[in-house]
């Protein structure tokens, strides 16, 4: 069986570079660095990533991405530095707001938060399982502590654990 793993970053710093010689915009290490960082172990998103900070470079800096100007377009769009967008953080908070932190079901989930279900499963929940901030349990999702701790919420569960 065959079995696909996320990219580590120097890999993604590789294919960073690459594109972006491609598209033709000027990159230091440390600005392909930080966006392989946030683009969760995959390519298509370190592409896609790499294409915003270029167009955040082009208007609102010299056209140069270094580690500042990548920080800045990251932040400008939403990127914190494990990779979360808004999409995750705000499935985490439904679940944790709306759910107590869970479990809830996936269905219940998907429509909570406006999702198909499908996106739910295959978009956003393998990072975050692989991030240790949710867990699929037989009874639903429930978010961990540690997505408490990034989100900046406390965790009013008994004990603090599910």
């Amino acid at each position: 069986m065959s079995r696909l793993d996320f990219y580590q970053p120097e890999e993604l710093v590789l294919i960073v570079k690459r594109s972006a010689q491609i598209l033709g915009v000027e990159i230091t290490r440390e600005g392909a660095l930080e966006i392989a960082g946030r683009s969760r172990g995959t390519p298509r998103v370190a592409n896609r990533l790499l294409k915003r900070v270029r167009d955040y470079a082009q208007v609102r800096a010299d056209g140069l991405i270094n580690l500042e100007v990548a920080m800045a377009a990251l932040s400008f769009l939403e990127v914190d530095p494990l990779g979360l967008d808004h999409s995750d953080r705000t499935l985490l908070k439904t679940i944790i707001q709306k759910f107590g932190g869970g479990p809830v079901g996936l269905d219940t989930l998907a429509a909570a938060t406006s999702e198909e279900s499908e996106t739910v499963e295959d978009v956003y929940e393998p990072y975050l399982i692989q991030l240790g901030m949710l867990i699929r349990t037989p009874r639903g999702r429930v978010v961990t502590p540690r997505a408490f701790q990034h989100l900046g919420l406390k965790d009013q569960r008994e004990g603090g654990l599910f």
